[in-house]
C-alpha cells in the first residue's frame, strides 16, 4: 500500500508543479472588430426642428421601442431619437432639409403595420428627456 501512496503522492506533485504557473504579467491579446456603426456627419449649417409624437401599437419595449428607435436614428439627417415605451411617445429631433414629419411617419409604419402615429407637433424642448 505504501508504494502505492508515494506514486500518487510523486504524481500529485509533479501534476501540480506542471500546472502552475507563475506569471505575474497577463496574456494580452489584440483582437480587431470591424465598426458596424458608421458615425453620422451632422451638417452645422443645419437647421433642426424637434417633434414629438404619439406612438400606437407597441406592446414591448425591448422589440417595439428600441426598434423604432433605432430606425429613426438611421435616418439621414436625424440628430436624436428616443421612443419612450410607457408614454407611448417618440422624440426626435431632426435636419429640416432632410427629414420632415411625413417621412418620420412612414419610417414608424414601415416598421410594422401595428404602429401608428398620432399627434405630431413641432416643440421647441422635449416634455420628456
Amino acid at each position: 500500500m505504501k508504494p502505492i501512496t508515494y506514486i500518487l503522492t510523486a504524481a500529485l506533485t509533479i501534476l501540480l508543479m506542471v500546472s502552475c504557473k507563475n506569471n505575474t504579467a497577463p496574456d494580452v491579446k489584440t483582437i480587431e472588430v470591424e465598426s458596424t456603426s458608421v458615425a453620422k456627419k451632422l451638417d452645422p449649417n443645419a437647421t433642426y426642428a424637434k417633434a414629438e409624437f404619439t406612438v400606437k401599437g407597441m406592446t414591448c419595449a425591448v422589440g417595439c421601442a428600441a426598434s423604432i428607435e433605432k430606425k429613426i436614428a438611421k435616418m439621414e439627417g436625424v440628430k436624436f431619437a428616443k421612443v419612450d415605451f410607457e408614454k407611448e411617445l417618440a422624440m426626435v429631433e431632426y435636419d429640416e432639409a432632410k427629414v420632415n414629419p411625413t417621412s418620420l411617419e412612414e419610417t414608424v409604419t414601415k416598421v410594422a403595420d401595428i404602429y401608428k402615429v398620432e399627434d405630431m407637433k413641432t416643440v421647441t424642448s422635449f416634455s420628456n428627456q
